[in-house]
């Protein structure tokens, strides 16, 4: 008769393995790290509600900037003295291009790429500032093949004044490189390097997108100017929201839990 060592019972690799007892301090653990995480969300939440109501802000105001009637270069150039955001202000300007002094900006149009031509421009006081005439494709980089669309004489441009970033934009931007003539980033001590200026000079801390339809033929496709804020803060804020309500259902049926427990022990 085969005999079964009571020891062997319930050591198997398959027995399910006895939980832990839920003791006071396994108890006060779980609670604390679940009002903490519970606390987490929530503030992620209301933060994303700010940034909600900020971009919305944000955009109402470019909104109402961009159909105001536009003001001389002159008050943009106050208006950086002074401090204060120019970006996405209309403005006017009246002066001659300074061709050989075209800079290439990599960009892409409906698809096709090509670079945008930003061009100083010299205003009647001897400031110079850079315009971003428009898109030209890669075979029409060299001025030659547009020699129709490089106006001499005095021009009028308007357009929106564009504040100059005064660093890349992030880590995989490339560096400019200023002797092949290709920036990917619109640095304007960059695009300065080697810009032969009439004497007396000086060049203006920001850029101009001009509208479109203000070049002759051949010239630069205007109108380059994207205006396009993501605003996914409310997906954000219901995302977080929709967290922590998850994790407090998940907290209450946990205390419920201990409840039932706890009056089970005392009725037993």
């Amino acid at each position: 008769m085969t005999q079964i060592s009571t020891g062997d019972i319930g050591t198997g690799p398959h027995d399910a393995p006895v939980p832990r007892p839920l003791t006071r301090g396994r108890i006060a653990a779980i609670l604390v790290v679940g009002i903490t995480a519970l606390g987490i969300l929530l503030s992620l939440g209301a933060w994303q509600v700010e940034r909600l109501f900020w971009k919305e802000g944000l955009i109402a105001t470019i909104d109402a900037r961009i159909h105001a009637p536009p003001v001389d270069v002159s008050d943009v150039a106050r208006r950086v003295v002074a401090g204060e955001d120019i970006d996405y202000v209309p403005v006017t300007a009246r002066g001659r291009f300074l061709h050989a002094g075209e800079r290439f900006f990599l960009a892409t149009r409906e698809g096709a790429a090509g670079w945008h031509v930003l061009t100083p421009l010299l205003l009647a006081d001897g400031a110079v500032v850079f315009v971003n005439r428009g898109f030209v494709p890669y075979e029409r980089k060299d001025s030659a093949t547009r020699q129709d669309g490089n106006p001499a004489d005095e021009v009028r441009v308007t357009g929106l004044a564009r504040a100059a970033p005064t660093e890349k934009p992030n880590m995989f931007v490339p560096d400019n490189d200023p002797a092949k003539n290709a920036f990917f980033w619109r640095s304007v001590p960059d695009m300065a390097q080697g810009l032969d200026l009439p004497t007396g000079s000086r060049l203006l801390p920001f850029l101009i997108d001009a509208g479109p339809g203000q070049m002759a033929a051949g010239a630069p496709i205007g109108g380059t100017t994207v205006i396009d804020i993501p605003n996914s803060h409310l997906e954000y804020a219901i995302t977080w929201f929709s967290l922590a309500a998850a994790l407090l259902v998940i907290l209450v049926l946990f205390l419920m839990h201990l409840w039932r427990r706890g009056r089970a022990i005392g009725q037993g």
